[in-house]
């Protein structure tokens, strides 16, 4: 099935969040009440609710923002594959959002584009598209699946497609890449680490590196399930 896919017809994505708020004492009254509305089932005496503010403020959308989308598409060349890389990140969310909405309507607005991601029907494409409709603005067509029939729906995830009918388990990409043998830069800086770099040391260049990373990996873990060979660091290009 996926040799079948046209690999030029791909948007391969990924997505870091943090809190809009970095402390959880700072946020305001009506937002911390619902807050703890939201996740009163996962307190108890080891997880306060400041604690599952710190874990998960950033990945909820109605309480988190996007300050990056990395993207990635394989150009099919004579002299084989190459990877070009693209990545929109900007502390005003709504401005980095159109961007990668004018890149959608532009370049991948037919029913024979595909995105794709590693838990990216649960997370990513949710989280933007939620995103998009605070910021007001409409959904490109490729994410507005309101209505569409599971067929109609032109999205991949390489963690379900690893569960070959499996719902039991999550697969981390890294463990995936693992596996697969396909090797990945040694990073300073994990998920967990994205909203301290953001808030503390302010260095958003930095989370749009890990951001890019993760999406290399995606391609490679991508064409690794096709069968195919990977790409060389040397042709991987950046803008």
């Amino acid at each position: 099935m996926l040799k079948k896919v046209q690999l030029d017809k791909v948007l391969f994505l990924d997505i870091e969040t943090v809190p809009q708020v970095y402390q959880f004492q700072d946020l305001d009254k009506k937002p911390k009440e619902l807050f703890e509305l939201k996740t009163r089932f996962m307190q108890n005496d080891e997880k306060s609710f400041e604690s599952l503010y710190n874990e998960r403020g950033g990945i909820y959308a109605e309480f988190g923002k996007i300050v990056c989308i990395s993207v990635g598409f394989v150009h099919e060349t004579s002299q084989g594959k190459q990877l070009r890389m693209k990545s929109f990140y900007h502390d005003d969310e709504e401005t980095l959002l159109k961007q990668f909405k004018n890149l959608l309507d532009e370049n991948y607005n037919s029913p024979y584009h595909i995105l794709c991601g590693h838990n990216a029907k649960e997370f990513d494409f949710p989280y933007i598209c939620r995103r998009m409709l605070i910021n007001g603005i409409e959904l490109p067509e490729t994410l507005n699946i309101s209505g569409k029939k599971p067929w109609e729906i032109a999205h991949l995830d390489t963690m379900e497609l690893w569960k070959f009918g499996d719902f039991k388990a999550y697969t981390s990409l890294a463990l995936l890449c693992h596996v697969f043998n396909i090797p990945t830069p040694k990073d300073d800086i994990s998920g967990a680490d994205v909203a301290r770099v953001y808030y503390e040391d302010k260095d958003l260049e930095r989370i749009k590196v890990y951001c890019e990373k993760d999406v290399v990996a995606l391609i490679q873990l991508f064409l690794r399930m096709r069968g195919d060979s990977l790409v060389d660091d040397s042709d991987i290009h950046y803008s």
